[in-house]
């Protein structure tokens, strides 16, 4: 498999850490507070050349591999930022990148290298299937040199803050497909054109600042050349970008769990209780240091996931478990935290009852902990379909 090279990664690490020095928690909070967009953020990581990272170097980008862009979106959480608000440009171009057609790629990537355009939304999971992807019903009918798009997806984010979007819609319907994870196709849907004249979004309000939306379509005809890759291939190009997702938010969580160990280690060397830090209480040192072993050994698995990635090796597993330890890590580093900063845990000025918020979310989504499980179970351990 692939080596990297480290002292390029930690080159990497520094110029991401340099930016970041730049938004203090400050700004953080309040757009958390604010429930806004960091604009100012997502262009200034647009303009280093971040988040085209992963764009071939024909196309403007730096032609890195999945590895790279990991380091970048863990290095945001470190910093104490949020890169939930931009991840989806990373990982949402996976489909167009491996899939999609030559004039696709020569007319969108240097666009979304340069920041003209984001693709920074995905529409995939539905209100009556959640993670069953298979079950999908949205549809998309083909009408001559159009598409047409009826149905409805939920928890789409960042709509407000995309030009692109990439959609899972069914072109076969399931009762005339061989296999249920036939008949899906994958498009490429301009926002602009489709709000309003087909597409209706209704915002989800929720208590972590993610821009997630419902959407519903009704009769939104979209240009046949939309299409990415081949009719009722979509469900297998889908899962390129959700194993590169899941890697990434593996690194993510990774990122916010070393945020909170070091918080919580120097909050425990600063605070005095009783003539004595608090650090120096058992009580409280084990548990900082049993968070800390639990995200080193999750970073492992991030690894091996984005080597087998990056050599065109099936990453499937490795990408599921690793986000499975990465987000268990975070969650039980972040408690860890709270605990060791007590009330003042609380406090929105010591950010902590943020990043707590933040990384819980990662229990659940892009996939749930007991799904991961159950692939775990079905296709590493040969036990048998539990749903």
């Amino acid at each position: 498999m692939i080596e990297y090279d480290q002292q390029a990664l930690e080159s990497i690490r520094d110029g991401v850490r340099g930016l970041c020095a730049r938004f203090s928690d400050d700004y953080w909070r309040a757009i958390d507070q604010q429930q806004s967009f960091p604009e100012e953020f997502v262009k200034a990581l647009t303009d280093a050349g971040w988040l085209s990272a992963m764009i071939p170097e024909q196309y403007g980008g730096s032609g890195l591999g999945l590895a790279e862009a990991s380091v970048i979106l863990e290095e945001v959480n470190r910093c104490g930022g949020n890169s939930g608000t931009v991840h989806g440009q990373m990982y949402n171009m996976f489909t167009l990148l491996r899939h999609g057609s030559d004039q696709q790629k020569q007319h969108y990537l240097p666009r979304l290298a340069s920041g003209e355009l984001r693709l920074q939304s995905m529409g995939v999971t539905e209100p009556t299937t959640g993670t069953d992807t298979t079950k999908i019903k949205t549809s998309a009918e083909r009408r001559g040199d159009k598409y047409v798009i009826n149905g409805q997806k939920v928890w789409i984010s960042r709509i407000q803050y995309s030009d692109l979007m990439i959609l899972l819609a069914r072109t076969t319907p399931l009762d005339q497909v061989k296999k249920k994870t036939e008949g899906m196709s994958i498009f490429l849907v301009d926002l602009h054109q489709a709000i309003g004249n087909g597409l209706t979004v209704q915002p989800i309000a929720n208590m972590v600042h993610h821009v997630t939306n419902e959407l519903f379509f009704d009769n939104l005809e979209i240009p046949a050349d939309s299409l990415i890759g081949e009719e009722g291939q979509g469900f297998r190009y889908i899962l390129d970008g959700l194993n590169a997702e899941r890697t990434l938010i593996a690194a993510e969580c990774i990122g916010d769990g070393r945020w909170f160990i070091e918080k919580a280690s120097r909050y425990a060397n600063d605070r005095e209780v009783f003539g004595r830090p608090i650090g120096k209480n058992q009580g409280i040192q084990f548990p900082i240091a049993e968070a800390h072993i639990e995200v080193e050994a999750a970073d492992l698995m991030r690894w091996q996931a984005c080597q087998q990635y990056d050599s065109g090796l099936n990453a499937g597993a490795s990408a599921n478990m690793a986000k499975y330890l990465a987000a268990k890590a975070s969650w039980e580093a972040a408690n860890v935290c709270l605990q060791t900063h007590g009330g003042f845990g609380f406090a929105c000025e010591y950010d902590v009852e943020r990043k707590f918020r933040e990384t819980r979310l990662y229990q659940v989504a892009p996939i749930s902990t007991n799904l991961i499980l159950s692939y775990v179970a079905e296709h590493l351990l040969d036990l048998p379909r539990s749903f």
